[in-house]
């Protein structure tokens, strides 16, 4: 007898990432030369795991009594008002409407931006290329996921792809809800333009008189973006606070590099005082009914490196020194990709690229024949530059070609 309630009783064993990792894993250490660009980690060319030396240090200087007792319900005060001014540094109207709580990752944002943001069984709004666990999260929370074509015939985002696909969700759902990773998208590495910032922002604002309209900028990877102020999408954004809600997935795993501390926060900002004791609420709410209350040393730790400046020029520095690592692995690949006629979107920094292909599946199998591993996507394949040695992109490129 089977007491799983029927809907529960065929789901997947294994993410299908994780399961790629498993079986590169194996067969390295099995002796074989294998490339694994799979799994979302930033790793040295060496293989192990990048880690700001400094964030560790000040794990290992939490007090006890701080990282065993139970945090607050949304998270320490000190933490939410320090992640709130490390999003909206130069941007005071945003920050003066924000309302925050901490969660688990920047996975347990987006699951309290699905719950509150959208009724039971609604969808929610993405690109075609996306992270594959938004798919995951909106079907364990009893919500879907619908997709706009994300690129233009010029290479761009698709900006009247989304607003087409936002207005017919609208006009089934009565609302909307749009979820934008970016800079450097997962998985594609795309970032957006200022110049498409600024044409999402107009045609959310015509959608928002039509029905509530939320954004959710799911920020994971912002600290990795090419561009010189990677607050400068913010501009673009704030004309629409009072107009259309705007949420921010912000995480400490990629920007100070501790994945597993499962240190994150979704912000929420709000036009008037009413709205933000409203959502303040929910999210709290939201906590309490799901994981009850976030990692108290991580959120200690990761709030020393915020608003300590000392510590904080430290991690930056660390930091940039990890980006340059990636940013000459992306230069690489974008040289050899341009030689073999790989088709990608415009990269230019970020943890993952991803090449076209029309027959994902298929090439995915064929490269793991020569040990080389990537993520097939219904027609595209997911490189994780990240955690891919330098030496040893040519010989990833080699597998991705077609020649």
């Amino acid at each position: 007898m089977r007491h799983l309630v029927p809907a529960r009783q065929s789901l997947p064993e294994k993410d299908p990432i994780f399961a790629l990792n498993a079986e590169a894993t194996r067969r390295r250490q099995a002796g074989e030369r294998i490339v694994n660009a799979t799994l979302g980690a930033l790793t040295n060319d060496d293989g192990s795991l990048a880690i700001l030396p400094s964030v560790a240090r000040t794990l290992r200087e939490v007090p006890a009594a701080e990282s065993a007792a139970y945090a607050p319900i949304a998270g320490q005060p000190q933490f939410l008002a320090a992640v709130i001014g490390d999003l909206f540094r130069g941007h005071d109207a945003l920050a003066e409407g924000a309302v925050a709580a901490s969660t688990p990752g920047g996975t347990g944002a987006l699951r309290i931006a699905l719950m509150n943001y959208l009724e039971h069984g609604q969808s929610a709004l993405a690109a075609r290329y996306f992270w594959g666990p938004y798919r995951t999260l909106c079907d364990e929370h009893e919500r879907t996921l619908s997709t706009f074509e994300m690129f233009d015939a010029r290479g761009g985002l698709n900006v009247d792809a989304l607003e087409s696909s936002g207005r017919a969700l609208i006009e089934r759902q009565g609302r909307l809800l749009l979820l934008l990773n970016d800079p450097c998208n997962n998985p594609t590495g795309y970032s957006m333009s200022l110049d498409e910032w600024r044409a999402v922002a107009g045609a959310l604002e015509r959608l928002g008189e039509r029905a509530p309209v939320t954004l959710l900028v799911d920020m994971a990877y912002w600290m990795y973006g090419a561009a010189a102020d990677h607050r400068a999408f913010l501009s673009a954004l704030e004309p629409l606070l009072g107009k259309v809600g705007l949420l921010f997935a912000w995480s400490a795993s990629k920007t100070f590099t501790h994945y597993g501390l499962r240190v994150g926060a979704l912000v929420a900002c709000a036009g008037d005082e009413e709205a933000r004791a409203a959502t303040s609420a929910a999210l709290a709410y939201s906590c309490r009914g799901t994981w009850s209350n976030c990692n108290r040393g991580g959120l200690f730790a990761v709030t020393r490196h915020l608003i300590e400046a000392a510590l904080a020029a430290e991690s930056d520095r660390e930091r940039d020194g990890f980006k340059a690592l990636l940013q000459r692995r992306v230069a690489a690949f974008n040289a050899a990709a341009a030689s073999h006629h790989l088709r990608i979107p415009r990269y230019e920094g970020g943890f993952f690229v991803t090449v076209f292909h029309d027959q994902a599946e298929e090439k995915a199998a064929a490269m793991r024949e020569e040990g080389v591993f990537v993520v097939p996507q219904k027609g595209a394949l997911r490189v994780a530059l990240c955690s891919t040695a330098e030496a040893d992109i040519p010989k990833l490129v080699d597998a991705l070609a077609d020649e």
